[in-house]
């Protein structure tokens, strides 16, 4: 007795029907997932504070934290106010800063083989990577500014897929903006940092007078850090606002290469004076190389 043929359209349906839904994703989503899925995530422990019912530790008051969490009878015995903590058991909260300044669309790379992506679209696909990992282990995920509030779930990485995805700002250096960050989350900056480096400190003293901690990438391309230009050279920055002209460039390269080392010491020792963690990513080197020191980083703040 011979079978009857299996029907394949329903099959082919839906194959059709996913084609058609991942066509409509935006591509930094569907590399960022790729991505993801290349870092093993890790148990986040238990041991972190939290709303839950165990006692874990008191802690002095930050600035942002509501009178009803205060533990008056422990505060009563000593000249501070204490918040008393309790262990870990609800979703932390991170939130994402992503410099889109003119500043992050530079590359310094050719074509074909060594062709390295724009300083901006590596720190999107980390960033946004991070955010699969945080939400596929039950964290709420959003920006520093209010446009994206933290929230659980994927319809939450589709809207901060969209929003980074969307074109970025004209001036030549970016500043986070922080209004919107909750007290004691978690918070990760990607950027150049080339800007004004007053100003991220003042952002980071805010934020850690809210018992906000976090990490601090600085994405450089390679050309950044070697400096390999010679003879007549037009330095101008992404946006032309800043100009500079030299006939002998090689004869910078040293004191440009020391005072970037400045500026990266200096970054250091703002983000270890905030309680953060500060670290550096070339896009010569793999996005897998940074996802995994971003999670590592957060883990060991936790």
């Amino acid at each position: 007795m011979t079978k009857a043929p299996v029907s394949q359209a329903p099959v082919l349906g839906l194959r059709r029907e996913a084609d058609q839904q991942a066509a409509t994703l935006p591509p930094l989503l569907l590399a960022a997932e790729q991505l993801a899925r290349t870092v093993q995530m890790g148990f986040h422990g238990k041991r972190r504070a939290g709303t839950g019912e165990e006692f874990w530790q008191y802690r002095p008051v930050h600035s942002g934290d509501e009178a009803r969490f205060i533990d008056w009878r422990r505060s009563g015995r000593s000249d501070s106010q204490f918040v008393r903590e309790r262990e870990w058991q609800l979703a932390q909260t991170l939130h994402l800063w992503v410099d889109d300044s003119a500043s992050m669309q530079f590359t310094g790379a050719g074509t074909g083989r060594n062709a390295r992506p724009e300083k901006g679209a590596r720190a999107r696909l980390l960033a946004l990577a991070l955010a699969v990992l945080s939400v596929r282990s039950g964290e709420r995920v959003g920006l520093t500014g209010a446009l994206v509030t933290p929230k659980p779930g994927r319809g939450q990485i589709m809207t901060l897929a969209q929003m980074m995805s969307q074109a970025g700002a004209v001036d030549d250096y970016g500043v986070p903006e922080t209004s919107a960050v909750r007290a004691q989350s978690k918070v990760v900056f990607l950027s150049d940092f080339l800007g004004d480096p007053q100003r991220m400190a003042e952002s980071l003293r805010r934020l850690s007078e809210r018992g906000v901690t976090g990490v601090m990438l600085q994405v450089l391309d390679p050309v950044e850090e070697d400096f390999p230009f010679d003879g007549r050279t037009i330095f101008e920055s992404m946006a032309g606002s800043l100009r500079h002209e030299t006939r002998k460039a090689g004869d910078l390269r040293a004191r440009y290469r020391l005072r970037l080392a400045e500026r990266r010491d200096r970054l250091a020792r703002m983000a270890r004076a905030a309680g953060w963690q500060f670290g550096t990513h070339h896009t010569g080197e793999t996005a897998q190389s940074a996802l995994l020191w971003l999670h590592a980083a957060l883990e060991r703040g936790r």
